[in-house]
Parts: structure tokens; C-alpha cells; sequence
């Protein structure tokens, strides 16, 4: 590890960045007739949604919504989804909405982004599956749709917002041995879990698989990130100490940057401890993502360093 570095506990903490990317995202709010129907519905819209190099968005639970807060005071959660363009995520929202919570009994979805100018359609077009028999309805100057299916109606918003946000921040955790590294990363995304305004689309909210840009291989675009390997150390040109037993990178997507960045701190905070040689990041020289978000500069601003 030729960078310089700074400690927490036992832990270093090495002087690098993550490098990050502009994306759009929506906040859809779904609620439920109880927490196990709810559950149903969140895993399936969020299934398959890790990232934008093989899925059609990157997926996440920002948070649980309480009966008392949310739309229609029945169990609710709030969900990110993260894509390139507005006319991406215009095809994501609609198809999972239309294929993961209009199947899934009970739930409603709303839109979590309602003073957003920039709009995409929803209900507007999950609303033809009713045939003909759909009903719409406008409360509070926002519009409904209410579509008849078996146990009742599907009670949608006609469209949501899509705002700009911060994809791809991130954090690779170094550990002596497999249990050590793979606890840190529990302890990390339990802490990033209880900041606002992101999500870790992978599973678990943990990637094993860090990659990156390029490959020998001209099919592809992204490949496995070799300088973390602790198989090919000796092999490539590594980052990595020969102590290194194995490494896991949570990735982070957020409404800004400024979430984003407590997420990292959070995540830092919680990962360091015994059996944690080192703490890094991924980054491409800085030459394709808009944020860098750099680990030494993160604890200063938290007060951790």
C-alpha cells in the first residue's frame, strides 16, 4: 500500500477517492396492506437492479415509511431507482411498477418526488391494463389512477418525478481473513441504511464483484477490478497488501452529493475494527466520473480525522 494513510483503530484508512457519476433517479412511495405484503412488493421492484453496466437500473429501499407518515396510512416504503437519462428511467419505473407491485396484492405507489419538473409517466400507463374499466381521480391537485384487479383496485399515481442525483460512490473493505471483511460489511450498511436519501443497490447492499472500465476481452465493458484481487497478488499490479485475505466494496447511490458523502463517513465509521486492514476506494484516474469523493477529506469533514 504505497499511498499515504491514516489510521482509526487498527484500521487504515488510505489516501485515495471514489469516483462517482451523474444520474437521474425517481422516488416511488409503495405502501401496503401489512409489512409482509409490503416486503413482497419491494424485493420484487427491486429485484435485479444492482447496476446500470448489466441491469436497466440500479434499485434500492431508502427507507421504511410508518402507517402514521405515509400516503394512506398503511405500512409504506420508499424506493430509489437510479438510470442515465429520464427517458430510461421512464421505461424502468413503468415496467416494474407494472410487473412487481400491480401483481403484488394490496399495494398502492405513489410519487416521491412531487415538486419535481421533470416528469415521467406511471399511472398514465399502467392504466390501460384496466381495459376500459380504469377510473381516475384527482386529489390535492395531483392525479390518480385506480385500476380494478382481483382484490380490489390499484391505486397509482399518473406520473413521477425524476430528479439529478450522484451514482457510484463507494467504499472497499480490506480484511485479514473472509468473516472479518464480510462482518465489517454488515456493519457498514447497517450504518448507511439510517442516512437518508441513498441506497446500496447490490446484495445485501455489498458487491463482491468490484469492477473495472474495459476488459482484454472487446465484448465487454467492465471487467473484474484485478488490483483487488487477493488471488492475483504477485500477478497484477495490486493494491493490496499480501495480508489481505479477501475485500468487499459497497456501493452508493444518492439525491447528492452531500449524502452521499455521509454515507462514505457512516459507512467508514462503522466498517474500521479489528481484522480490518485497510479501507479504499474505487476510482478510474478521474477521468469519467463528474464527483470524487475523496476518504481523507470525507473524515476531515466529519470530524473523524
Amino acid at each position: 500500500m504505497s499511498k499515504a494513510a491514516i489510521h482509526l483503530g487498527p484500521t487504515q484508512i488510505i489516501d485515495t477517492f471514489a469516483e462517482a457519476f451523474r444520474l437521474r433517479f425517481a422516488r416511488l412511495f409503495v405502501t401496503a396492506h401489512d409489512a409482509s405484503w409490503l416486503e413482497a412488493g419491494v424485493q420484487s421492484f427491486c429485484g435485479y437492479g444492482t447496476s446500470v453496466i448489466g441491469c436497466d437500473a440500479e434499485v434500492g429501499l431508502e427507507r421504511v415509511i410508518a402507517p402514521d407518515e405515509s400516503p394512506d396510512g398503511r405500512p409504506g416504503a420508499s424506493l430509489l431507482a437510479f438510470g442515465f437519462s429520464v427517458k430510461s428511467l421512464a421505461e424502468v419505473v413503468a415496467q416494474r411498477t407494472g410487473q412487481c407491485l400491480l401483481t403484488c396484492p394490496t399495494t398502492s405507489v405513489f410519487d416521491g418526488l412531487s415538486e419535481a419538473e421533470e416528469r415521467i409517466p406511471l399511472g398514465k400507463r399502467i392504466r390501460f391494463f384496466g381495459d376500459g374499466f380504469e377510473k381516475t381521480k384527482v386529489f390535492d391537485g395531483r392525479r390518480y389512477w385506480r385500476v380494478p384487479v382481483m382484490d380490489g383496485e390499484f391505486l397509482v399515481e399518473e406520473t413521477c418525478g425524476v430528479a439529478k442525483g450522484v451514482g457510484g460512490g463507494n467504499v472497499i473493505l480490506q480484511g485479514g481473513s473472509l468473516d472479518a471483511v464480510l462482518a465489517s460489511a454488515k456493519r457498514a450498511v447497517d450504518a448507511i441504511a439510517a442516512v437518508p436519501g441513498v441506497i446500496t443497490p447490490f446484495p445485501g447492499g455489498v458487491v463482491r464483484s468490484g469492477s473495472k472500465v474495459g476488459s482484454r476481452y472487446a465484448a465487454l465493458k467492465a471487467s473484474t477490478n484485478d488490483a483487488f484481487c487477493p488471488s492475483l497478488v504477485g500477478r497484477v499490479s495490486t493494491q493490496l497488501s499480501p495480508e489481505v485475505a479477501a475485500c468487499l466494496e459497497i456501493v452508493i447511490d444518492g439525491e447528492n452529493e452531500g449524502v452521499v458523502s455521509e454515507a462514505m463517513a457512516a459507512a467508514i465509521q462503522a466498517a474500521v475494527g479489528e481484522g480490518i486492514l485497510a479501507v479504499s476506494a474505487g476510482n478510474y484516474g478521474g477521468k469519467l466520473g463528474k464527483f470524487h469523493f475523496h476518504l481523507h477529506q470525507i473524515l476531515r469533514d466529519t470530524g473523524l480525522a
